[in-house]
């Protein structure tokens, strides 16, 4: 069985249209799409704020996961980055995790053949 990996992106909500965009010119086959609230290292602050936000802020965010062959990640994850960045505050995190395997519940195909 060849490598399977889980890419999980979580960036703005208005970037939703772009990075699902992205991800089917890449091929891949299917997606699980949820709204999450969140903050990063910046609390929630916004990027003129000067002063440092001294509780978190939780901000409307996107969260995507994608299973793909990990052969795949890193045609994927410089994509993804390219969709996502403006050069501010608030662009997303991409994270990249190892999946031992998947099955398709239907079938029972397993591995990449389950994708």
């Amino acid at each position: 069985m060849s490598g399977l990996s889980r890419i999980e992106v979580i960036c703005d909500m208005s970037k939703f249209t772009e990075l699902k965009k992205t991800l089917s010119q890449l091929g891949v086959g299917g997606m699980t799409f949820s709204q999450v609230l969140g903050c990063g290292v910046e609390k929630g602050t916004k990027e003129y704020e000067v002063e440092e936000n001294y509780e978190m802020e939780l901000l409307p965010k996107i969260q995507v996961s994608v299973a793909v062959p990990s052969a795949k990640v890193k045609e994927i994850t410089e994509n993804v980055e390219k969709a996502l960045y403006t050069g501010h505050i608030g662009d997303g995190k991409i994270f990249v995790y190892a999946l031992d395997n998947v099955i398709r519940v239907r079938t029972g195909d397993e591995g990449e053949k389950a994708l």
